[in-house]
């Protein structure tokens, strides 16, 4: 019990980070002009319609907030489903929660996703990309290296001996 009370915490202490850091480039950061930090990182607001690279914006903020509930149902499912002992598993699938409903809330009171972290090169620049992606994308990491680290070692004993 103690670890869900943690892990809720957290993914509330996620949206808030998130949330905050996009109210505060909402009410410093000139519109689509870049603000450079340091030589391959800039600040640079805008507004994502789609989801991931400006993917399905032609479905429209309705069929995007849909859809975001429905994978987030999905996410919180899969996660109910994760062993306590796994706990990177546990911390990525909160890193992935929160990263969710940071941007759903996005969606839902702003109509469009605020991005506004640029890493770039001269000659090359990444998407555009806010906090929440960048919890979304560490907690994928962390299952994903959660289960590389327990393939073969998780496998259950059964009665007809281990791993049958």
């Amino acid at each position: 019990m103690r670890l869900r009370t943690t892990l809720f915490t957290f993914v509330l202490a996620l949206v808030a980070v998130d949330q905050i850091s996009k109210y505060a480039v909402e009410n410093s950061l000139p519109f689509q002009q870049a603000v450079n930090v340091i030589s391959y990182f800039s600040l640079f607001r805008t507004y994502n319609t789609g989801i991931a690279f400006s993917w399905l914006n032609w479905a429209g903020n309705t069929g995007l907030i849909v859809l975001a509930m429905v994978v987030l149902a999905l996410v919180l499912y899969l996660w109910s489903k994760v062993r306590d002992d796994k706990q990177l598993a546990h911390i990525g699938f909160a890193l992935i929660v929160g990263g969710a409903i940071g941007n759903l809330l996005d969606r839902l009171y702003q109509g469009h996703v605020i991005d506004f972290l640029l890493l770039h090169t001269q000659t090359w620049a990444f998407a555009v990309f806010n906090l929440a992606d960048a919890f979304i994308t560490m907690g994928a990491v962390a299952i994903v290296i959660d289960e590389l680290f327990s393939i073969g070692g998780d496998k259950e004993q059964t009665a007809d001996g281990p791993g049958q």
